[in-house]
């Protein structure tokens, strides 16, 4: 079992940006000391939900402040950005940090980015499996030619090609981010992991497990692909001595923090989206994920493993808004709940 942290770079009410990308930096830094496997960075644009825009610039800066930790994207949002300019990016963190960066992909959501970033709603509605195979190809071939109306450019070659890296292999992984039917048949398709968000439980993980596996197997990917592929389950993780006292802590920072972002997004079309009730969302994330003592969190990740077959772990440290107390959650994850999973 695999279990990394899932850095937001979250703004709590009456934090600076400053303060809250200093944490995540800090949160990753820590990650690296207490012995976990990877962090995921998530991206955002124009909302104080998380302030990082860039995730793979983080990765960049993250990646050489570490030495052994593997850092993700979680995720970049491939709908405001071009395939090609996002895989040499890729290509160049997987090169230069010996094989320690992952790639993490999704459709992102209708926003105002789509709009400011020029890629217009069709390109999150329909343009997001296109853009995925042009990026896939561009981090597996030697050169690469556009041959569709939207993305029309004659050959040129991939530079730096990823497979080239001391570490051999064929490139960074790719990891899509699934929320529905429709993004898990295109993962698995493509034989692509998935990474299943927070606000699903076992049940409808294990579930979109089975679709997966059902469509890359029609697709003929072959049994080994299909049974060893690497999916990612994000969730929130708060530890304490008591798990009343780490409920606490998150039912205090939380809902604050997911009144502001959720509130301040803007759709491209003014379509209406109903905001989750930021208590209630809180309360549900306490419930399905490692959330109390060690043994407990020890526990609940051990138990979402073996009802899903999820084997890595993508886990929200700094759900107390505070530098202080996120590193030592961090460090007590590491040095409390790891061991019990080992």
């Amino acid at each position: 079992m695999r279990v990394g942290s899932f850095v937001l770079a979250a703004q709590f009410p009456g934090q600076g940006q400053a303060e809250a990308l200093h944490r995540a930096v800090r949160s990753a830094e820590v990650a690296e000391e207490a012995g976990l496997d990877a962090v995921w960075l998530a991206e955002h644009h124009f909302v104080p939900y998380g302030t990082c825009p860039s995730a793979v610039t983080l990765a960049a800066l993250l990646l050489g402040r570490t030495r052994r930790l593997r850092v993700g994207t979680a995720v970049s949002v491939l709908p405001t950005a071009h395939p090609v300019a996002l895989g040499e990016q890729a290509a160049l963190l997987h090169v230069v940090s010996g094989g320690r960066f992952s790639l993490g992909v999704g459709r992102g959501g209708p926003w105002v980015d789509l709009e400011v970033f020029g890629a217009g709603l069709e390109a999150y509605e329909k343009g997001f499996p296109e853009s995925l195979d042009l990026l896939v190809r561009w981090l597996r071939e030697p050169s690469v030619a556009g041959g569709s109306e939207r993305f029309a450019f004659r050959e040129v070659a991939v530079v730096p090609r990823p497979s080239e890296a001391l570490t051999g292999g064929t490139g960074p992984e790719v990891v899509v981010a699934c929320t529905s039917p429709a993004s898990v048949r295109t993962a698995a398709e493509r034989g692509l992991p998935m990474l299943l968000g927070m606000h699903v439980g076992d049940e409808e993980k294990a579930g979109m497990v089975a679709l997966w596996r059902a469509h890359a197997r029609a697709a003929g990917r072959s049994p080994a692909e299909i049974t060893g592929a690497p999916h990612v389950s994000a969730g929130v993780a708060q530890i304490a001595d008591r798990r009343t006292d780490a409920v606490e802590t998150l039912l205090k920072a939380v809902p604050g923090w997911l009144r502001q972002g959720l509130e301040a997004h803007v759709t491209v079309d003014g379509r209406k989206r109903p905001m989750r009730d930021p208590l209630a969302y809180t309360e549900l994330l306490c419930g399905l994920h490692p959330v109390g003592t060690p043994q407990l969190c020890a526990d609940r990740l051990a138990a979402t493993s073996e009802r899903t077959g999820i084997t890595r772990f993508a886990l929200l440290v700094e759900g107390s808004g505070d530098l202080t107390a996120t590193e030592e959650n961090v460090r007590r994850l590491g040095g409390e709940v790891l061991p019990r999973l080992r």
